[in-house]
């Protein structure tokens, strides 16, 4: 695993962190919901390749 992705997760919810008091601030609760959804959607399309490497890598070990 590489330690890049890690910051990249970092940077993304920090940034929708920020992004969603913002919105929540200004009355836009509806925007805030998106964007931290948009966020989760964004990390799991990094995270699940990954995932699906571990678990073909256990397959592969167990000879299953």
């Amino acid at each position: 695993m590489d330690v890049n992705l890690i910051f990249k997760i970092a940077a993304v919810g920090i940034l929708v962190s920020v992004i969603s008091q913002i919105l929540k601030q200004s009355g836009r609760e509806e925007h805030a919901f998106l964007v931290s959804l948009a966020g989760l959607l964004l990390v799991l399309f990094w995270v699940v390749p990954i995932i699906y490497d571990l678990f073909d890598t256990i397959k592969s070990l167990f000879m299953l």
